[in-house]
């Protein structure tokens, strides 16, 4: 799965949503502070972690791969 991107970076979470693997702010909120999402094999519970083009975010067995 691909999400596009218009600025230079998005936050984790906003990614989260924008790919639809979470209903909600809160939902993506919870998900990342329990350690389930991966930033290019990493876990990373900072909601707030930028994402670039290229980056590739990992959650619930499904790969998020960042364009621009």
């Amino acid at each position: 799965m691909e999400i596009k991107i218009r600025d230079e970076f998005i936050k984790l979470g906003q990614a989260l949503k924008l790919a639809g693997v979470v209903e909600d702010g809160v939902e993506a909120k919870f998900v990342i502070q329990d350690g389930l999402v991966k930033v290019n094999g990493e876990v990373d519970e900072r909601r707030g972690r930028k994402v670039y083009e290229g980056d590739v975010i990992s959650f619930n067995g499904q790969d998020i791969k960042v364009i621009r």
